[in-house]
């Protein structure tokens, strides 16, 4: 992975106003992945979006990461039904078609 990829977690954390710890504790958690390089811990780019949105969670709303947790899998589970559903559409609307 390239370091232009990357985003350091102290920069993210001064921008974000966000302590660094919690960022290692989502990371702990499984919730975001963290990329070391050369002792220095970095953000992948395609982790931001995540990462906002669970820092708002635990800054804006006081939920703690137990909490970010479960409301992670529940948004996890809603996602793959919803695709579910599509799907489903998709193939009714094949036999409605007809």
């Amino acid at each position: 992975m390239q370091t232009a990829q990357l985003i350091a977690t102290e920069i993210f954390c001064t921008h974000y106003q966000a302590e660094v710890s919690f960022v290692r504790t989502l990371h702990q958690s499984g919730l975001i992945e963290l990329v070391v390089v050369d002792e220095t811990e970095f953000i992948p780019e395609d982790e931001l979006q995540k990462l906002e949105k669970l820092v708002r969670l635990h800054y804006d709303l006081h939920i703690n990461v137990e909490g970010i947790e479960t409301i992670n899998h529940l948004l996890s589970k809603i996602e793959i039904m919803q695709q579910e559903m599509l799907g489903l559409r998709n193939r009714l609307s094949i036999y409605e078609g007809e």
